[in-house]
């Protein structure tokens, strides 16, 4: 029998780009609130908000979704996803569940786009799935420094010395949708022992993968989604 399939929407009340920025209005709604309700149209019956937030115990989080309480120790700048995702499957969402994960500061993902990725999720040949956009392929000629030796960020180190045009297609981890199972990420530990499993990937067109850190971002986003750019 498949498990059922939970949204998790983590909010932070602090951000040094733009403060507040969780709860502040997108379009008419709070920015978590999109992705609330791109699970729903997504079809994910269940969701869970993770904050430090208080205010939020009390808010109206449409069908089917519910407010944690994180503790202040696991809402810092340098609190890890793995951390705060330990903790929910620990204390909040302890049973068997397909975990979707969704941060909110990426309002634009579509609900196609988290349908697409709970469905290859449901093959069974990814033990993690994620979205990812098309990024600059001249990223394959980079590399690293190790003691003065270059260590190329390919796996082939032809890469260095191919022309751009000829490059292959590459793309980067856009943060809207993750997608795996709880007792698997349980058993791994972190996102990071996961993947060492393998990553399946959807692709989002670069107008939807999109995060908000600055008010230019959220001001950018917002005419996008009113339609006045």
């Amino acid at each position: 029998m498949t498990a059922p399939c939970l949204a998790i929407v983590p909010l932070r009340a602090g951000s040094k780009g733009l403060p507040g920025k969780n709860t502040r209005p997108l379009a008419g709604r709070p920015l978590y609130a999109h992705a609330l309700e791109q699970a729903r149209a997504a079809g994910i019956a269940q969701a869970l908000v993770t904050s430090d937030i208080a205010e939020l115990a009390n808010a109206d989080l449409g069908h089917g979704a519910r407010f944690a309480r994180r503790p202040s120790h696991l809402a810092l700048d340098t609190t890890p996803m793995d951390a705060v995702l330990a903790h929910v499957l620990d204390q909040d969402a302890p049973g068997p569940a397909i975990i979707v994960l969704l941060q909110a500061t990426t309002p634009l993902r579509a609900p196609k786009d988290i349908a697409r990725a709970i469905a290859l999720h449901g093959t069974g040949d990814h033990a993690l799935v994620m979205s990812a956009t098309r990024a600059e392929s001249g990223v394959l000629k980079w590399g690293t420094s190790d003691n003065g030796r270059f260590r190329p960020l390919s796996h082939d180190p032809a890469h260095c010395f191919t022309n751009r045009a000829e490059l292959p297609p590459v793309f980067r981890p856009d943060g809207a949708v993750y997608v795996f199972d709880a007792d698997a990420y349980r058993g791994a530990g972190s996102l990071g022992a996961l993947a060492a499993h393998g990553v399946g990937m959807v692709e989002t067109p670069p107008e939807r993968a999109f995060d908000i850190d600055t008010l230019a971002d959220f001001e950018r986003v917002e005419a996008l989604l009113e339609g006045t750019v």
